[in-house]
């Protein structure tokens, strides 16, 4: 047993001065049945402390089941995971003391008001009622959410409710914050907003791991992503350092009538200054291009001829960068 205490340490440090608070080696997880499904396929990555690590993929790409792992929801085929030097499988309960999640659907008790959702979080992980009472109250503060303590989880809109989620997750002071899709959901200014609380927490010492398919909040947010695909990752590094060392490029994907006849345009447009590459889709074309200046016209141009019904441009991006590896749109 744990003697009470006053909210600044629930448990003894397990480790000092980590550098790696994530450990993740040869994970897998594979569902049985009717059809087999391998949802995780040998993934290998390490978070380190202080970080806001992002995995980024489309729906179904593993990302969901490797947080569900790493929180100790779900039981892996193979590999292991260690938080903070402890072993999610062997040592769950012992795991969770260091864990705070957010998963994707809301999670808050609808019975209990704002204050209470976070006071009884705080109290479930050893707090005294004083202590648990001065840490709801530093919460509401912090995402600024005192008016809203008596509220009831069904009187507040998407960006609230999940301002509270990231407070309760976070109240009994964990080394690391798992995010599962935080946007998904969510207008604009609640998306900034949570941003902003997100960015906060690294003066509290949390690392942040989230999971998202939304470019712009990999971008934003995170120190290093990983894209995830089928199971796997594909690549590693800081966004920046990603969309560089993979040539992300402007990309221009064409919708043609006469699809029939896209052969000859592909070898047209491989001919013009500027164009990396140019790919076959079922609907047209994908040209992606070095050096997009002036491009346009010269491919509206060529291209009309063809049935031109309609001309998408995305600039270099996670996305672009995500295309280029895998050849198909991020949002699949």
């Amino acid at each position: 047993m744990t003697a009470a205490y006053n909210g600044r340490r629930t448990y003894p440090p397990i480790r000092q001065a980590l550098q790696v608070i994530v450990e993740i080696r040869g994970l897998a997880k594979v569902y049985e049945g009717k059809v087999r499904v391998v949802a995780v396929d040998g993934i290998d990555l390490s978070v380190r402390e202080g970080e806001l690590y992002g995995l980024l993929g489309p729906n179904g790409a593993g990302k969901t089941t490797t947080i569900s792992i790493c929180t100790t929801r779900a039981l892996p085929t193979a590999g292991h995971v260690l938080i903070a030097g402890v072993d999610v499988v062997k040592s769950p309960a012992f795991a969770r003391r260091s864990i705070g999640v957010v998963p994707q659907y809301n999670t808050l008790d609808r019975s209990c008001t704002v204050f209470e959702n976070i006071f009884f979080h705080c109290l479930y992980f050893g707090f005294t009622g004083t202590a648990a009472k001065q840490r709801t109250q530093e919460l509401l503060g912090q995402f600024h959410l005192s008016e809203r303590a008596l509220s009831h989880p069904s009187q507040l809109s998407g960006g609230l409710a999940q301002r509270v989620q990231i407070a309760r997750a976070i109240a009994h002071r964990p080394k690391v914050l798992f995010l599962d899709e935080p946007s998904a959901g969510l207008d604009p200014q609640s998306r900034i907003a949570m941003w902003d609380a997100v960015r906060a927490l690294r003066h509290e010492g949390i690392t942040v791991v989230l999971t998202t398919h939304y470019m712009a909040e990999a971008d934003e947010l995170c120190d290093r992503v990983a894209i995830i695909d089928h199971g796997k990752i594909l690549v590693e590094e800081s966004p920046a350092l990603l969309k560089n060392s993979q040539g992300a490029e402007t990309l221009y994907e064409l919708d043609l009538r006469q699809t029939e006849l896209v052969s000859s345009l592909a070898a047209s447009l491989k001919q013009r200054n500027g164009i990396g590459s140019v790919e076959t889709t079922p609907t047209g074309l994908r040209v992606f291009a070095k050096n997009a200046d002036g491009l346009l016209p010269e491919i509206v141009t060529a291209a009309g001829p063809y049935g031109l019904r309609d001309i998408r441009i995305t600039e270099p991006s996670l996305e672009t960068v995500f295309i280029r590896l895998t050849g198909r749109d991020l949002r699949e």
